[in-house]
């Protein structure tokens, strides 16, 4: 998805004069001014196609993600720290990355484009239903994202174990947990690098401070990184005030 649109820097001033009426009152002679600028910012949603696997919010590791059930869909909180984890692990690929720009010059342009992430390997091993559990309800069978259920009526749930991705929705939502299911997943795929520069950092000690998984920490005067906790969030890059610490997007990602 790309999407571009335009409006008139006109447009814009009306817009900001109408929401600055409170101002006008104190400020004699107020006029809205707006110089040129540029503002980025990536979100992630979850789309209405959600199979309610729950593996998002099982592998989610700040605890971000609302999770799913037979009714509503998995839900990203305002906690999310944007590590791209659960785009990379939904097996129907309904959670989008997108990249968001406001350009303001002669006139103002918007855009929005996604961010293609690559997904890491998710398996069926093995998958069983108990028919001392299973009360032929057939939730599974609605959300199975391949059709690989089939539930006649008063009969225990079959699998095509041919068809089954390993998703997970259907142990998910089953209200009897009548299905088990072994899967494999294989490692989250690095996808960002986080630069340091040791000569810019003013030892602020907000990247420690504000670290969701303590990755980051500040000893002797140097910012020593922990990969294995780092999970390249946008977080200790956007809050450092001196960018001493920066996030960029591998040359073979887009």
């Amino acid at each position: 998805m790309d999407i571009s649109f335009k409006k008139k820097i006109g447009d814009l001033q009306k817009e900001v004069a109408l929401k600055s009426t409170d101002l006008e009152e104190i400020v004699e002679d107020f006029e809205v001014e707006i110089g040129e600028c540029a503002i980025s910012d990536k979100f992630i949603n979850i789309s209405p196609r959600c199979v309610r696997c729950n593996l998002c919010a099982e592998e989610c590791p700040v605890d971000a993600i609302e999770s799913a059930n037979a009714i509503k869909p998995a839900k990203i909180l305002n906690n999310c720290v944007k590590c791209e984890i659960c785009a990379q692990t939904c097996p129907v690929r309904c959670i989008n990355v997108l990249k968001s720009t406001a350009t303001v010059d002669e006139e103002v342009e918007y855009r929005l484009e996604s961010i293609k992430v690559p997904h890491r390997i998710i398996r069926m091993k093995n998958i069983e239903v108990s028919p001392e559990k299973c009360d032929s309800c057939g939730t599974c069978a609605k959300l199975c994202p391949t059709k690989a259920i089939v539930v006649e009526n008063g009969s225990t749930a079959k699998i095509n174990k041919e068809m089954c991705v390993g998703c997970g929705s259907c142990s998910s939502v089953c209200p009897k947990k009548a299905i088990y299911l072994e899967r494999e997943m294989g490692p989250v795929i690095e996808t960002k690098e986080l630069l340091i520069d040791q000569d810019t950092c003013v030892e602020c000690l907000i990247c420690e401070e504000n670290c969701p998984t303590s990755a980051i920490k500040l000893e002797d005067g140097e910012i020593i990184l922990d990969k294995d906790k780092c999970i390249l969030c946008d977080v200790c890059s956007t809050k450092c005030p001196v960018n001493a610490l920066k996030l960029e997007r591998l040359a073979n990602e887009s």
